[in-house]
């Protein structure tokens, strides 16, 4: 029988330098071995934080992580904050937390963010932490069905493993229970443009976006709570 340590997610290069984790158990990449960045930025930033940080007119935007996974999400969140001075709230959930010498593996932090990468993944869970004057940052560990959101979110990155992988997770109502958390008018982004996960989602109310995906994914979503 292997040991927990032999079943330990593991570092694996992708196609524009930056690494991601394999999940062992699940055979899951945490990012597409595309490009781990390019993904992210592509989905959660461009599609979903820069057109909101754009539209709030100065007000704090609070954002949400379903699978806070390696942290390279609230990385490139608290990059674009402070690059552009704008508040951001941002809180992450999480199941199955990274273990550190995983974590510590990974060149995010050279990458994208130098010492911010480790600040992440060494603060607290279930507190608040300000890491800048524009980003303040929460880690739940636990599960979507358990967790009691304190405020509404303006965006919700849906980074959860694949609907093949974790089909409990890419249900109506799933995503209903996810619409209570958000305000009017918020963006959930999720790289999945299955056709059960649009369906999914407009059964839960959201307006439903296709839009162009990054390298190697023809499209991707953004919904919109209505």
């Amino acid at each position: 029988m292997k040991s927990p340590e032999d079943l330990a997610p593991f570092p694996v290069p992708t196609a524009d330098g930056s690494h991601t984790l394999l999940h062992p158990v699940l055979n899951e990449h945490y990012h597409s071995r595309h490009g781990a960045i390019q993904e992210s930025e592509h989905i959660f930033i461009n599609l979903g934080l820069r057109p909101k940080l754009t539209g709030s007119e100065g007000r704090a935007v609070r954002v949400f992580e379903m699978g806070f996974g390696t942290g390279l999400n609230a990385l490139l969140t608290w990059k674009l904050a402070d690059h552009l001075g704008s508040v951001v709230h941002y809180t992450g959930l999480e199941a199955y937390p990274v273990e550190s010498a995983a974590q510590r593996l990974l060149n995010y932090d050279t990458l994208v963010r130098k010492q911010g990468f480790d600040l992440l993944h060494a603060c607290s869970w279930e507190e608040q932490h300000q890491l800048s004057a524009f980003f303040s940052f929460t880690k739940h560990e636990g599960f979507l069905h358990r967790y009691q959101a304190d405020s509404a979110y303006d965006l919700v990155y849906y980074d959860a493993f694949s609907p093949g992988a974790q089909p409990e997770l890419w249900t109506v109502e799933i995503f209903e229970r996810i619409s209570e958390m958000m305000t009017a008018g918020a963006f959930l982004v999720t790289y999945s443009s299955k056709g059960s996960v649009r369906r999914a989602l407009a059964a839960a109310g959201f307006s439903v976006e296709k839009h162009p995906g990054p390298k190697w994914k023809r499209e991707v979503i953004r919904a919109v709570r209505k």
